[in-house]
């Protein structure tokens, strides 16, 4: 792999580290400071632990993330695709939730959603990038 594409797909699990690891402790830590920000305290479920669940299932990924950006991208192909099919996974949600009208807010879809859809389609470019490649 050229220099400068290893470089943009590190960069690419950087920034998604960082997006995953700060929604993770915003939502583990701080949930209803969230919800609050987002305009939906009265959607914050009674018991917090799904919340809190959610939030520690983001800081899984956000440390998957951060270790595929600084580790072996070829040797890591697996993690990757593995962190795609969630970023998938949280967009198609949203989208499905969105279009049906049960999302509590469009800042979950609009902001989340598009943002992990677009995680998934660079996410994935890599991926294929990396199978399409032959070893060294």
């Amino acid at each position: 792999m050229k220099p400068a594409k290893e470089r943009y797909y590190r960069t690419l699990f950087t920034i998604a580290a960082f997006y995953d690891l700060l929604l993770g402790v915003t939502f583990t830590f701080f949930p209803a400071r969230a919800f609050a920000a987002l305009g939906i305290s009265e959607k914050l479920p009674a018991f917090g632990g799904y919340v809190t669940l959610l939030g520690a299932f983001l800081l899984v990924i956000g440390i998957a993330y951060a270790l595929i950006s600084r580790g072996d991208l070829r040797g890591n192909a697996d993690l990757i695709f593995v962190g795609t099919l969630y970023k998938l996974a949280y967009a198609a949600t949203a989208f499905y939730y969105w279009s049906a009208g049960n999302l509590p807010h469009v800042a979950f879809a609009a902001l989340f959603g598009v943002a992990d859809a677009v995680f998934f389609v660079l996410m994935a470019e890599c991926y294929w990038s990396l199978k399409r490649e032959p070893q060294t």
